[in-house]
């Protein structure tokens, strides 16, 4: 049975206070003059503190096991056994006791043969006998070491060793247990299951697993200007491309029940719509209206629809416009700019490490890298720069990040040149060749 009050691998209320107190700038927060009660121009970090701050655990369910790939666990997978559950032959050989060899013994009779999945046999003549195994068997009674098949030569049934050949105590076999004893841990929770942890909780006799519960996460994209991909635009038309890239990003980080929707700026119509999507959906992810334009409709509809803005605007480039808000039903609420650079680099930087982090991924606040500049940077706003780069990897196993600025937050085409971004804080203007900055990649 999954335990439903399971917590959740990342921040609690008291970890995002204190990183509030303690954040770079903090003192700097300011109100919006029309409604005192939310910060606007919050910096970046203070801006993962709140939304980790108001963020929700996702709950839990039990998931068969052959349909628990790419899920994240959240339970203790224990072994069942000792591992290995016996003394196994690790090489194709002969198995023998050592204690014979070590006397002089260089020839000895075949007895039998130990394949893998036969119970172990018992050698008769420990002093003169040996018995052919082949890899993965258990290893027989009265042998303690296997001597490998190149390592010998057999004629009618007398196998010689070698005279090169060194034998030990334990050679060519896994001992009992070695690997882990019974009741200790295999898999624990926070971990996205692949292929190696399928494989262990299968081979403990797991069936089905306790995992995060799928959320529904609803990608929206506004504007009157946007058409469908497949349509001929006119010259004050561009097609829809933020809602397909926010959703391939999505699916591509594991989050499988990812739907599109895309509304017009008619507040009557989008307020409706927002309604539907937040008695369905646990996370909602809108690009476009939410800056301070006339028809910037997106915040204002949030409100009336009940949704608490927790923050409006961040001390960054791209992406300043940025607003999160908490639903009636605990939904998360991000909505983005409508500039692509700018809704790519928010879901990246925001929308995915909470998304895990409420999954229970462990680790999931931490930036996945960091990367070295491989030139001199200069940024003198004081924001937080969110710099494309193109990453090479050194011999050393160093990344060196090379910058791909694009030529506005529109510069959709300029992010195909580049592997993700690296983020410069906003208390600093030169950065030269060599400085260590967080990198975010697109597939991260």
């Amino acid at each position: 049975m999954c335990d439903t009050n399971l917590s959740y691998v990342g921040y609690d209320l008291a970890d995002a206070a204190l990183e509030l107190r303690a954040a770079p700038g903090a003192g700097r927060i300011k109100r919006d003059n029309k409604d005192p009660e939310y910060p606007v121009l919050v910096g970046v970090e203070e801006a993962g503190a709140l939304i980790a701050a108001r963020a929700a655990a996702f709950p839990v369910e039990t998931c068969p096991l052959d349909a628990a790939h790419g899920r994240v666990l959240r339970e203790t997978v224990p072994a069942d056994r000792p591992l290995p559950p016996c003394d196994r032959v690790t090489v194709d050989g002969y198995a023998l006791s050592h204690e014979a060899w070590a006397a002089g013994t260089r020839t000895f009779a075949a007895e039998a043969m130990q394949a893998a999945g036969e119970a172990p046999k018992t050698l008769g003549d420990a002093a003169g006998g040996c018995i052919e195994v082949m890899t993965g068997a258990a290893l027989p009674r009265g042998c303690d070491c296997v001597v490998r098949v190149e390592d010998t030569e057999v004629r009618d049934g007398r196998v010689t060793i070698a005279s090169g050949a060194v034998l030990a105590p334990g050679l060519g076999v896994h001992r009992k247990g070695s690997d882990r004893s019974p009741g200790a841990p295999l898999l624990t929770p926070g971990r996205r299951l692949d292929g190696p942890a399928v494989g262990v909780a299968a081979s403990v006799g797991k069936t089905e697993v306790c995992v995060t519960a799928e959320p529904v996460i609803a990608v929206i994209t506004t504007g009157d200007e946007l058409v469908r991909p497949e349509a001929a635009p006119l010259p004050h038309e561009v097609r829809r491309s933020n809602g397909p890239a926010l959703r391939a990003m999505l699916l591509q980080a594991g989050w499988s029940q990812t739907v599109e929707r895309h509304l017009r700026d008619d507040p009557a119509a989008m307020a409706a719509a927002l309604r539907e999507i937040l008695a369905e959906a646990n996370v909602l992810v809108l690009t476009g209206g939410v800056s301070m334009g006339r028809r910037d409709y997106v915040p204002a509809v949030l409100r009336d629809l009940g949704v608490e803005v927790v923050f409006h605007k961040v001390r960054q480039r791209p992406g300043k416009p940025m607003w999160f808000g908490v639903g009636a039903g605990k939904q998360m609420v991000f909505a983005l700019p409508g500039n692509p650079v700018s809704a790519l680099v928010g879901c990246r930087r925001y929308v995915l490490p909470r998304l895990a982090a409420s999954a229970g991924v462990s680790g999931a606040a931490a930036p996945m890298a960091w990367a070295r500049l491989g030139e001199a940077v200069t940024f003198r706003p004081a924001l937080t720069y969110f710099l494309p780069v193109r990453i090479e990897a050194g011999r050393d196993g160093g990344l060196t990040a090379w910058p791909r600025p694009v030529n506005t937050s529109g510069d959709f085409a300029g992010l195909a040149e580049s592997d993700g971004f690296v983020e410069l804080p906003e208390d600093q203007d030169e950065f030269p060749a060599g400085y260590a900055a967080p990198l975010y990649r697109w597939t991260g």
